[in-house]
């Protein structure tokens, strides 16, 4: 199929504007729309948070009915009746004579349904038009409707030989200011930030969003990411910091007489804490991963020491890698970025890096693992 040069200028808009919803639309997907009549553009929108208006309507509010009309959207529209009304029946309705797509929805409700019943309605309906990137932008809504399991983001901050840490659990800090101002827009990307016991007894992190709205360029209100903790022996203290920021702090621990009693406490203190399966005395990672996605996190980050990093890597859980390398050198006595069992070089993990720049002092390594890991 081949699409006009101002079907390709109308989606790039369309994926900018939905790009303005990332941080604000989960759990829905950020979806872009651009209402066109001849060559001008007659309405715009992207997806408000859950409960507002989804793009589509954005786009026709401002719009009307304009039988002549062109909708350029994203994503699959949606036929189904949610917090919202079926952006279908919302395009029936304004007479829209076109639609072009760029992806097809993952979510079982919609896909390819929407396109039929807009098809049905008699309106013509074309799909593929920049597909990856529309694809890429909502990469943990995907990954959550096909697979079960939310899109895992390891990220690690690190000197130039590899260290995390100074022998003594010493961290901060190791990168910039420019560098620790991205991770908040990473944070704030995320449905979860996930750590481990070791981090929070050690650092007493607080793990919330310390970046504005203005910072971030967008119009809604950001929320702040569930504060997960792994805590198998649930030894975390009920006066941790986690537990006195706003938002949502849930402890995932083994299921025992011990943690039971302790859960108690920390129930008391303003946390949930849920029992996940066992895994060899640790917490089973792919459990607890499909418990967020069935509580619909699209996307989540872990911050953490060696152990737990390693542990995602390990299990072959990790979809993406982001790395911040200082300028300094720490020695070899400082603690490494991962704990994992590899003993040749023949057993590497292999990556390809698929971003590198710099961010303030430090450069920045956005990898994934390679197809056979």
């Amino acid at each position: 199929m081949r699409f006009s040069e101002i079907d390709h200028k109308m989606m790039a808009r369309a994926l900018q504007l939905a790009a303005k919803a990332r941080y604000t639309a989960s759990p829905n997907p950020a979806v872009g729309c651009v209402a066109l009549l001849g060559e001008k553009i007659i309405g715009e929108g992207f997806t408000r948070p859950p409960g507002g208006n989804h793009a589509e309507v954005e786009a026709l509010s401002q719009a009307g009915n304009q039988p002549q009309s062109t909708l350029y959207v994203t994503l699959e529209p949606c036929c189904h009746q949610g917090k919202t009304g079926p952006c279908t029946q919302a395009i029936i309705d304004a007479n829209v004579k076109r639609v072009v797509v760029a992806a097809e929805d993952p979510n079982p409700q919609v896909s390819g349904s929407g396109i039929k019943q807009l098809q049905d309605a008699g309106i013509d309906v074309e799909l593929g038009l920049m597909e990856a990137q529309a694809r890429e932008l909502n990469q943990g809504f995907y990954k959550r409707h096909t697979e079960g399991t939310p899109w895992v983001t390891v990220k690690m901050a690190a000197s130039l030989d590899g260290r995390t840490a100074m022998a003594s659990g010493q961290s901060q800090w190791i990168t910039s200011p420019a560098a620790r101002l991205d991770v908040q827009r990473m944070r704030a990307a995320s449905c979860a930030i996930i750590t481990g016991i070791g981090t929070q007894i050690m650092d007493d992190p607080s793990l919330t969003l310390r970046i504005t709205e203005q910072e971030l360029g967008v119009e809604d209100p950001v929320k702040q990411p569930l504060r997960v903790v792994i805590d198998a022996q649930l030894k975390m203290a009920t006066q941790a910091r986690l537990l006195q920021q706003p938002g949502d702090c849930l402890v995932a621990t083994l299921d025992g007489p011990e943690q039971r009693r302790k859960s108690e406490a920390l129930i008391a203190a303003g946390a949930e804490v849920i029992f996940v399966a066992n895994n060899a005395e640790h917490v089973d990672l792919q459990a607890l991963l499909e418990v967020l996605a069935a509580r619909d996190c699209n996307q989540v980050m872990v911050e953490a020491g060696a152990g737990l990093a390693g542990a995602f890597v390990a299990q072959g859980l990790l979809d993406e890698l982001v790395c911040y390398w200082a300028p300094k050198l720490f020695g070899s006595e400082a603690r490494p970025m991962f704990e994992l069992p590899i003993k040749t070089i023949d057993a590497h993990l292999a990556l390809s890096v698929k971003d590198m720049r710099q961010v303030g002092e430090d450069i920045k390594l956005v990898l994934i693992p390679d197809k056979d890991y």
